[in-house]
């Protein structure tokens, strides 16, 4: 046995090392891949048992060299249960193992010869190993029995004739059901080798970036191989030559050869080392923007008029520098035509002319303000007149409307003013990966087109765990955390402002060597195959947001506030008596304070380190649209109701005062009429994300999502009914009154078997800080309760761990809290918690949701009794009658207000 690796490029399904298994007496090879080196003592343990049942025959002896992943205590117990000698070769000694070695070799070369013939992308270099090891099996004859390893294993003669041409282009039968008759019968891909669960061929789909096995395939194996066919991103594409010249054989030796260099690691004669012609940084010329259908065979250059605009109305700039090389413009209050360097594009076809050279009397407001505020749509709504209304779909469409080459533009520019990446040679041994351009309009509450938006983004699943990212977790906010930051503020009659940042990924550093391709359009036209090496994170790069976090994170750390300890993205600076919070959500961020001067020392403070975006008094957030009044804060998704109600089809429906019937008990029902799946999970999803401010049809709305998997009519009235109750109740949200109590406060409830189809309970809870609805849960149990009592007591622990969750995020704000208050109507429950008794009704209680014992021993809560009537969390676990729900709604906290 021999382990290699790791790769310099994963697998196609993330694998980095190779675990080669040679059959010492027929020479039949295994090989199996392996995402890291500790999985080597798992794959061989099951490969000798599944082996010795396979062949009826015991392993005699294991020869490995002395890596740890082949000596260590696991496999030593191991082989000792099953009678296995385990050998060592001497420390660098590779001769001793000279079998599997020497096998090693073969497959590589062999798997290297493949690769560069078919020219498929690195990482399939896994599929050729394994292609290379099923036919060797069957091909190579052993010397002394004149037979086939695979004869001489099996005992039977292989069949050849089921061999194929490795990176062949072929075609798979289309055989999926929804399959119309004027659809194609085949799918088009590439061969990549044989299937070892069964006799079939593996193929890979380039459209669809995946791998089907199948017998029904059809094969074309004198045609030009994948390159042809296969059409790979510039990440995974290994360099070829056009069907005019001949094939770059050797820089492709070059690179396979660093693909495989671990192989090489005992062979007395190393792959050939790259070495750079040259490592310096061109200087190049204007790159110019190019689209896919709009570049003329010969570009014509434009000429200076005395308007600086060519002759399609393009402003132009007579000495430009290259694009990568280029500052930002510093503001200015004039958007006159200056020395800065400006894209010179291609000329395209179009009649409207436009240029940067805008007289000042018609801009409106600061021109050095990057972004309207939204404070200011309200007195500019004349602004939206001078921004796109379209969103381009390709590129192309793009680089035809003047506003959106402003907004790549102004893009690019940021990547200049923040240092984001250098233009250099490629290099052959690095993955590059592709870049996108996405283009969105910005719009504010009311709808309102408010900026063009281009963002540059990387192709980020053509990355490699390991060689291009490593830690890739970044904390956000939770939705709780941030209505808990808003009822503290509401508490302390704070007022909360909300600013975010512009390009806020590009201002993470990354520790990775990560190459991106030149973006689409702005092609450098004298290295067209130089590439960007990156210095800053770029959007849809893995480890983008972990690196803005870790950014941020430094720079208000240094300026003195302090990290929360349960929640991360809460921040926190006293000053005497004062204090300023901070809650960040990627790139937005909000903020109050007691003294509003901290806030406007913060802005200035945000503002010396990134380039900010200040939105004024928080009033959309995250989806939640917030009102703050006088005598409270406002909570409420009105907006999103309309445009779900106009999504689904509802406006012209009656509404309904409940979202559900409590008569309308909900099972699988298996012989009901199925409806469309898809329209019913976008049902369920969009109601699920408006639960955020409205815990009102959190019940009927989980109770609907059980049935996801198979929808049935029955299912869909329902979930149309919680629709129509929206429909009545579109203004309907959370009002956080100012000047109240701040005490937290539990309810749990649950009912008893509720649900039809496996008897289990449903557990519901809600947290008050005063008057204040925070926190609201509705969760069918885990297990089968016997008693009320128990499903209950289940549903108190539940309660009890989102209390403690919120009592730990307020020591954050200065509140220690003990004696914490969670009521409950049941009097059996509350005794289980406070009393130390085992007996047969309550014995079998999983243990952990005793841990609520602890806590209501130490003190950290108290358990009290309220009566049905009044319990709260009630409209968390059933159906409700309307008088009842009402009720309840209004106990809540609830209120409907209406758009000013």
């Amino acid at each position: 046995m021999d382990l290699c690796g790791p790769m310099r490029v994963q697998s196609i399904n993330g694998r980095k090392y190779t675990l080669v298994i040679v059959d010492d007496f027929s020479r039949y090879t295994w090989t199996k891949f392996l995402r890291s080196k500790d999985k080597a003592a798992e794959n061989i343990m099951t490969f000798i048992r599944t082996i010795q049942k396979l062949l009826q025959h015991s392993v005699r002896i294991v020869r490995t060299d002395n890596g740890t992943e082949f000596k260590n205590q696991t496999l030593t117990e191991f082989y000792e249960s099953l009678g296995i000698t385990q050998q060592f070769a001497a420390a660098k000694t590779p001769q001793q193992n000279e079998v599997v070695e020497r096998k090693n070799r073969t497959l590589v070369e062999a798997a290297r010869t493949m690769l560069i013939q078919s020219r498929l992308p690195h990482f399939m270099w896994a599929d050729a190993i394994n292609t290379a090891c099923f036919t060797q099996n069957r091909t190579f004859i052993h010397k002394r029995f004149d037979k086939t390893p695979y004869e001489i294993l099996f005992n039977k003669t292989p069949d050849i004739f089921f061999l194929k041409v490795f990176g062949c282009k072929c075609f798979i039968l289309n055989d999926r059901t929804e399959r119309s008759k004027l659809d194609p019968k085949a799918r088009e891909g590439v061969f990549i080798g044989y299937s070892l669960q069964s006799k079939a061929y593996r193929v890979y789909l380039r459209d669809k970036r995946t791998v089907i096995e199948s017998v029904n395939v059809t094969f074309y194996e004198m045609a030009d191989f994948a390159i042809e066919h296969l059409q790979t991103d510039p990440s995974t594409a290994v360099p070829v030559a056009s069907d005019k010249a001949e094939p770059n054989t050797e820089h492709d030796d070059v690179i396979l050869d660093s693909l495989f260099r671990n192989f090489y690691e005992n062979s007395q004669s190393p792959p050939p080392a790259y070495t750079p012609e040259s490592t310096s940084t061109p200087t190049a010329e204007i790159p110019l923007l190019t689209g896919p259908d709009d570049v003329p065979s010969t570009p014509s250059t434009p000429q200076t008029n005395p308007r600086g605009v060519d002759d399609h109305g393009f402003a132009i700039s007579p000495e430009s520098s290259p694009l990568h090389t280029t500052a930002a413009p510093e503001p200015s209050n004039s958007y006159q035509d200056s020395d800065q360097p400006i894209i010179t594009p291609t000329p395209l076809a179009h009649e409207r002319k436009w240029t940067r050279a805008h007289p000042v009397e018609q801009i409106i407001g600061d021109p050095s303000q990057g972004v309207r505020t939204r404070s200011a749509t309200t007195n500019e709504c004349h602004y939206a007149c001078f921004l796109s209304k379209n969103e381009p779909s390709k590129v192309s469409e793009a680089l035809a409307d003047p506003d959106w080459v402003i907004a790549m533009q102004d893009e690019l520019n940021q990547f200049d003013r923040l240092d984001v990446w250098t233009l250099v040679p490629k290099p052959p041994q690095k993955t590059i990966i592709g870049t996108k351009w996405v283009f969105k309009n910005k719009k504010d509450e009311e709808g309102i087109v408010i900026r063009n938006k281009a963002r540059l983004v990387a192709k980020g699943y053509n990355q490699q765990e390991g060689i291009d990212y490593d830690e890739t977790f970044a904390p956000v906010a939770r939705i709780e955390a941030i209505r808990l930051f808003l009822a503290y503020a509401a508490h302390k009659n704070f007022t909360v402002f909300q600013m975010d940042v512009k390009t806020a990924f590009l201002n993470g550093v990354l520790e990775e060597e990560v190459y991106v391709a030149q973006p689409e359009g702005f092609v450098d036209p004298k290295y067209p195959d130089h590439v960007y090496k990156l210095k800053k994170a770029l959007y849809g790069l893995k480890q983008a947001p972990r690196a803005w976090y870790d950014a941020l994170t430094e720079f208000l750390v240094d300026s003195g506030f302090s990290k929360g300890k349960i929640d991360t993205t809460l921040f926190i600076k006293r000053q005497k008596s004062d204090i300023i919070l901070i809650q960040i959500y990627v790139d937005d961020i909000i903020f109050a304070s007691s003294n509003p001067r901290l806030c406007k020392h913060f802005e200035k403070l945000m503002k010396t380190k990134f380039e900010m975006s200040m939105m004024g008094e928080l009033n959309f957030f995250l989806g939640l649209q917030v009102r703050q009044l006088s005598d409270g804060i406002f909570i409420n998704q009105s907006k999103y109701i309309l445009e779900m109600l106009k999504r689904f089809n509802i406006d012209g429906k009656s509404s309904m005062t409940t979202p559900m019937s409590p008569n309308n008990k909900l099972d699988s029902n298996p012989s009901g009429k199925p409806v469309d799946a898809t329209n019913y999970r976008a049902i369920i999803g969009s109601l699920l994300y408006l639960t955020s401010s409205r815990p009102d049809i959190v019940f009927s709305t989980c109770l609907c999502a059980r049935f996801q998997a198979n929808p049935k009519e029955s299912h869909l009235t329902a979930v149309r009914r919680i629709l129509r109750y929206l429909k009545g109740t579109v203004n309907l949200g959370l009002w956080y009154p100012k000047h109240s109590g701040f005490d937290l406060v539990g309810y749990s409830d649950a009912d008893f078997a509720g649900c039809r189809m496996d008897r289990k309970s449903t557990s519901g809870a809600v947290q008050f800080l005063g008057d204040k609805l925070v926190c609201w849960s509705s969760k069918k149990q885990n297990c089968v309760s016997t008693s009320t009592a128990e499903a209950e007591y289940v549903a108190a622990a539940s309660c009890c761990s989102q209390i403690l969750w919120m009592k730990t995020q307020l020591k954050d704000y200065g509140y220690t809290l003990r004696h914490i208050p969670i009521y409950s109507d049941s009097q059996s429950a509350i005794a289980i918690t406070s009393n130390p008794v085992h007996h047969s009704r309550t014995k079998h209680i999983d243990l952990r949701y005793h841990f609520i014992k602890d806590h209501v021993e130490k003190g950290d809560i108290d358990m009290y009794f309220v009566s049905s009537e009044l319990q709260l969390a009630d409209l968390f676990t059933k159906a409700l009658d309307e008088k009842r729900f009402q009720f309840l709604v209004s106990k809540l906290g609830m209120l409907n207000l209406e758009p000013i």
